[in-house]
């Protein structure tokens, strides 16, 4: 099955198998953290994918974890994000939007001072977060505080939010949303046995730790249309203090009752760094086993692999990061064999349109 034809099920009609994935980019309007003109171009340029998901988003004020991210939580976002969607709509694409909330992946300058939120009070080592503030106005990388242990008031909060979040991005004309579970943010925390020590209803057993999770997926659904939901998880990755024995089982667990839930999509986050662990066949065969919806994969693809990993029926859609940056006609270039343009490190959180909007079509 190739990359470049067309896929449809359910809700995902798509021109080809070739997913834009979520990229941080951090270049909103300020104060309030809203989309721009310049965020419409920059996606509407990629608008040749089978589908974009757009950078994660802020489903409320304490949700923050880096300078300049985009929220959708008040009617300025929304008014943002609709010229985003209108753009890319207009290009011919399809665009769904990526929500989250950081947790303890956070700072007080996001917080109003006090500490983030999380599943246990437990400060992830080796992780920092991009903060730009008077005293350092081009930004800089800051370790995360302590977090503060959620309540069951917080807890039924955020998954109001999430809720909230998903239906405001409709209403932005959004496609659809795809919720962050991954990469050791809030969701992904409540997953792990390392960031997660609760003795409540959603720690402990992976059965509890996954309720979270579904709390927010069934409460979205509830509001969107089950089909309009995708979920993230990133069951091999670790950084950000995210290292569990149990994670695995876990997220296998997870995914059979989202297969049941009847979501639109499960994307994998796969680690892409040089040295980065080697995801078994024999999870990819299994979680296929559990879930027969969608699966869009994401890490270091090029077209031989997705091809292979699509005609093996491990995935249905494959997503790629960095080489859209740089590329904005990424489908065209590797369908035709055109060179790929490397993209610059420099311009890659905040600045302007340089490294964002001025890198030019092949055509």
């Amino acid at each position: 099955m190739s990359l470049f034809t067309p896929y449809k099920k359910s809700e995902l009609m798509l021109n080809n198998r070739m997913v834009m994935a979520p990229m941080t980019r951090s270049r909103t309007t300020q104060p309030g953290n809203i989309p721009n003109e310049m965020m419409a171009t920059y996606y509407a340029q990629r608008a040749s994918a089978g589908l974009i998901i757009t950078e994660a988003t802020q489903i409320s004020d304490d949700s923050q974890g880096y300078s300049f991210t985009p929220g959708v939580y008040t009617q300025a976002q929304i008014a943002g994000w609709k010229k985003v969607t209108s753009a890319v709509h207009q290009a011919g694409g399809k665009i769904f939007n990526q929500l989250w909330h950081v947790g303890r992946v956070s700072h007080g300058v996001f917080q109003q001072g006090q500490a983030p939120i999380a599943p246990s009070a437990i400060k992830p080592t080796d992780t920092q977060v991009w903060v730009v503030d008077e005293a350092n106005p081009e930004g800089q990388m800051v370790d995360c505080p302590t977090p503060r242990e959620m309540t069951q008031g917080d807890i039924d909060r955020v998954v109001g939010d999430f809720a909230q979040g998903a239906q405001n991005a409709i209403d932005a004309g959004f496609d659809g949303v795809e919720i962050h579970g991954g990469n050791g943010y809030l969701i992904d925390q409540f997953l792990r046995t390392n960031s997660n020590h609760r003795s409540d209803a959603y720690g402990g057993s992976p059965e509890k730790r996954i309720r979270f999770l579904l709390e927010i997926v069934e409460a979205v659904s509830a509001k969107i249309g089950v089909d309009k939901v995708g979920v993230r998880l990133a069951p091999f990755v670790t950084f950000k203090d995210m290292g569990c024995p149990e994670i695995v089982e876990t997220i296998l667990l997870a995914a059979k009752h989202l297969g049941e839930l009847g979501i639109g999509y499960m994307h994998l986050s796969e680690a892409d760094w040089d040295d980065a662990p080697q995801i078994p066949q024999s999870f990819r065969v299994e979680l296929r086993e559990v879930f027969k919806g969608t699966i869009i994969v994401a890490g270091r693809y090029d077209v031989e692999r997705a091809t292979e990993i699509i005609d093996q029926g491990n995935a249905d859609l494959v997503a790629f990061g960095r080489a859209f940056i740089a590329n904005p006609d990424l489908p065209y270039r590797l369908e035709t064999g055109k060179p790929l343009a490397a993209f610059d490190k420099g311009p890659l959180f905040g600045g302007g349109a340089a490294g964002y909007i001025d890198y030019p079509n092949y055509q």
